[in-house]
């Protein structure tokens, strides 16, 4: 990961927005996320979109990111046709994951409609599989991106 000093803000090189960006303590552990991601998880980066916009209601919102599925499924709405599979909530280190972040990306999840949802601010993730039948499953780790495709 790039960083810079610009104007006297330190910035951070976002490789899905394509710009240099504002370095926050909720952006670095986004950009460290999808990093591992890429790198340790098997996802495409093309397939991860960042800041997704979305409208909840008449409240324009935006997702911190969301994942694909792969292009060679069927797909609906989607990047390149393909449909949106995971949604992620990153918060900052020292910002605790509670019920109020799982019912944001619940909230957010009303427009996407994805079977899963990331909760993580760096020390701790909340891989969370939401059921047909309302129930939910919760892990403490995100799977790799083939097993993800295999438990959709």
């Amino acid at each position: 990961m790039r960083t810079r000093v610009f104007n006297g803000k330190e910035q951070i090189f976002c490789a899905w927005r394509h710009r240099w960006v504002r370095l926050t303590p909720e952006e670095w552990v986004r950009q460290q996320l999808l990093h591992r991601m890429v790198e340790q998880l098997g996802y495409p980066a093309s397939l991860i979109a960042v800041e997704v916009a979305i409208t909840v209601g008449e409240v324009h919102k935006r997702c911190d990111a969301v994942v694909y599925g792969n292009l060679s499924l069927p797909s609906g709405e989607g990047r390149g046709g393909a449909s949106p599979l995971l949604l992620i909530e990153c918060k900052a280190e020292t910002v605790p994951l509670t019920q109020k972040t799982l019912d944001q990306a619940i909230t957010y999840n009303r427009k996407l409609n994805v079977p899963f949802l990331l909760l993580h601010n760096g020390p701790q993730s909340i891989f969370v599989t939401l059921n047909p039948d309302g129930t939910n499953h919760y892990a403490q780790r995100c799977p790799g991106y083939t097993d993800l495709l295999r438990c959709e």
